[in-house]
């Protein structure tokens, strides 16, 4: 399709709502990809002008489509935005549009969406790569293949982490609130929710984990406009995680998901479900007082891999925690009883991770994380916290040592090195 071609596409954007943008341009110093390009079309309030178009005509071209996906979705605008836009739920139901209604998402990739909400096979999945990592095949089938996205999994710039073979099995102490384990993170990182789940019981509360059901919130669906499996994932999620106890989650992405079902599906049911989500950083804020002040040394000190007392710990914001939850400050709440914090100098930008947008965009991902790994440099601090999966393998990727709050939390409670 040349950059001529035009489509028909049908947006499901109420002319209210396309004009509530009123292009003051305050949100321009917030979104990274205007900030790497400089194109307006690249800006929150160029897209929905692009979108505005589009709803008029009926039509779109390439470049439109290009201009959509290009969007990382961290939703700053939102959060600078004087008239309270929101460009995020304009971006989902744009993206949905150009789903349902041409090639945006090609079927291999709707496929490698559908996984994610099968446990199984994602952890088959992830232990044949895991194997291959181990064999040195994932750098000699992207050398062969000259394929980029194989490349890139194969330990680029935006590349896998090193991946587990075996994963111990989460233990459920009790039943006073959920932890949700999602789906990749459960995956490549159960370590963390292993210490996430230690944090939680230091205060005295019981553990309850999601069965199978409740394996995928579908958030990667839903940025990626294939609504419908986002809406089945979310339903699930919610039979699967019944009653009235809160539901904690540790993935800044899939709390801002599970968040929003209420909007998503447009149901009381969802509104009352998300009204029992939060992120594990806000439930903890409010019971700082149970934790242990002190870690539980038999006598020696912790080992050089745990932050000492006293040590400055740089914070990344991951957008969805910030921006959607705004959740962000009761993570310095729980890290800061145990550790010197200091703040990015950033006003919270994006780190580019964007969940899968890092893969598919590495080019801009890597722009927008060069200036977040300045800011980052700037603090001096040797550690950053991190409460999103994404966000944390993104900037580890360039050697930075990015932990999850509460994995840094939990080895100091625990005396880790002891």
């Amino acid at each position: 399709m040349s950059s001529s071609d035009t489509f028909p596409l049908q947006l499901d954007i109420d002319s209210d709502t396309l004009a509530s943008c009123v292009a003051c341009g305050m949100c321009l110093p917030h979104c990274p990809t205007y900030r790497v390009t400089g194109e307006e079309s690249a800006s929150p309030r160029g897209r929905i002008a692009l979108m505005r178009d589009v709803a008029e005509r009926g039509e779109a071209d390439p470049a439109f489509v290009e201009f959509m996906d290009a969007c990382i979705q961290c939703r700053g605008c939102e959060t600078a935005c004087p008239a309270g836009v929101h460009y995020g739920h304009m971006m989902e139901v744009t993206r949905e549009a150009l789903a349902a209604q041409s090639n945006y998402q090609p079927r291999l990739r709707r496929v490698a969406y559908r996984m994610l909400g099968m446990p199984r096979v994602l952890a088959a999945g992830s232990r044949l790569l895991a194997l291959a990592q181990r064999a040195g095949l994932m750098r000699a089938a992207a050398w062969l293949a000259r394929i980029p996205a194989l490349r890139r999994l194969a330990g680029g710039a935006a590349g896998l982490p090193r991946l587990p073979l075996r994963q111990r099995p989460l233990r459920p102490s009790g039943n006073d609130v959920w932890l949700f384990t999602g789906c990749v993170m459960d995956a490549w990182m159960r370590d963390t929710h292993r210490a996430v789940q230690s944090v939680i019981e230091a205060t005295g509360a019981g553990v309850a984990l999601p069965p199978a059901q409740a394996s995928c919130c579908g958030s990667l669906h839903t940025h990626a406009g294939l609504g419908d499996e986002s809406r089945r994932l979310a339903a699930r999620t919610m039979a699967a995680l019944p009653g009235d106890a809160p539901i904690l989650v540790d993935s800044a992405g899939c709390g801002a998901a599970m968040k929003e079902y209420g909007h998503l599906l447009g149901t009381d049911e969802a509104r009352r479900f998300a009204a029992r989500v939060q992120d594990v950083h806000e439930w903890l804020a409010e019971r700082i007082d149970t934790l242990p002040r002190d870690a539980a040394h038999n006598g020696t000190a912790p080992s050089g891999d745990v932050p000492p007392p006293g040590e400055r710990i740089a914070v990344q914001d991951p957008c969805h925690l910030r921006h959607v939850q705004q959740a962000h400050l009761p993570v310095r709440t729980v890290l800061g009883r145990y550790f010197d914090l200091v703040e990015l100098d950033d006003d919270g930008l994006c780190c580019g991770a964007g969940g899968a947008y890092s893969q598919q965009h590495p080019d801009i991902a890597g722009a927008v994380r060069e200036r977040k790994v300045a800011a980052i440099e700037r603090t001096g601090a040797s550690v950053v916290a991190s409460a999103n999966p994404g966000c944390t393998l993104h900037l580890r990727a360039v050697g930075l040592d990015v932990r999850h709050p509460l994995e840094i939390v939990a080895d100091h409670l625990n005396g880790a090195g002891d």
